[in-house]
């Protein structure tokens, strides 16, 4: 590690950059871009894969080089028991919303809306296309695991595409080549395509990389159903519910719920405007949907 530069915990002019990027890589369906939608064409040319590495801006070149080299197993474990107690906060979910909105960068030109009304702009649209409640509530929750920017977390901790730890890294997984600064790319029994984990053992028993993913999942698992949580956890696991990769590791349940990850991943994309929501009209609907699920105070 002697010889990894230390990192810059904001590369990024702000996390919609991030964003950005995903939508050109993984474009809506019949829209072009560097690469084709459909993850499993075998016409796939390797250079086309490989258009976004040279287009990409350097700031987002140096978010995944960070990501990609710090993400580490044990990283990812640390993590866990660090956060996973869930004993830094007791607040309601509208309350965490406002508390997110703190989550400020002044230097993004493209948007003026707070978090609270990108989150509302994801919830509307599920809304507006008949989706269950649940479902809507999920849109609604789906990136408050940010949180973990206000309490000290780098830019590449927090979002970015997840990938498995402890066992080979997909070359699908967007600038594969930072890996390579990875140390875990160094010992050969975490590169081996299960690496630590048994066949078909399932995602739940795979320890992806952290963000924000794992942290809303882990503090919405006993309120939502089983399919928002996967939308939850799994959201940013772009290798598998948009390159098919891993499967190898994937259980019943995985398959039978991929359908869901695949149903929330247009709302997650392509649901930002210009066009602010009226927070204060749609606030009551909001709190009785939020009681419905979740109790008054929710760990965080």
């Amino acid at each position: 590690m002697d010889s990894i530069p230390a990192p810059n915990p904001t590369p990024l002019q702000n996390l919609e950059e991030w964003e950005d990027f995903v939508k050109e890589v993984y474009p809506e369906p019949g829209k072009s871009a560097a690469r084709p939608f459909q993850a499993t064409d075998p016409e796939k040319q390797k250079e086309q894969f490989r258009d976004y590495e040279s287009d990409a801006r350097p700031t987002v070149r140096e978010f995944y080089r960070l990501n990609h080299t710090y993400q580490t197993y044990d990283f990812a474990q640390a993590k866990r028991k660090e956060f996973l107690s869930l004993n830094r906060r007791q607040m309601g979910i509208w309350e965490a919303m406002e508390y997110l909105n703190q989550l400020v960068d002044d230097s993004d030109p493209d948007t003026d809306l707070s978090q609270l009304q990108h989150l509302l702009q994801t919830s509307e649209q599920i809304r507006r296309d008949g989706h269950p409640r649940w479902f809507i509530l999920t849109g609604l929750v789906h990136d408050l695991g940010k949180i973990l920017c206000l309490w000290g977390e780098p830019q590449w901790a927090v979002v970015g595409d997840t990938f498995p730890t402890g066992c080979r890294y997909s070359d699908k997984v967007v600038f594969p080549k930072f890996f390579q600064l990875n140390p875990d790319f160094q010992n050969a029994a975490l590169q081996s395509e299960n690496g630590m984990y048994e066949p078909g053992c399932g995602l739940d028993k795979v320890q992806l990389s952290w963000g924000h993913d794992e942290y809303i999942y882990n503090v919405c698992k006993d309120y939502l159903p089983i399919e928002g949580l996967y939308m939850l956890r799994y959201h940013s696991f772009y290798a598998w519910h948009r390159e098919a990769e891993y499967s190898h590791l994937l259980n019943d349940q995985d398959k039978q719920n991929l359908k869901w990850v695949h149903a929330f991943n247009p709302y997650d994309l392509y649901t930002k405007s210009h066009t602010p929501p009226d927070v204060k009209a749609l606030r009551p609907f909001y709190e009785d949907l939020i009681a419905e699920f979740f109790p008054g105070k929710v760990r965080w």
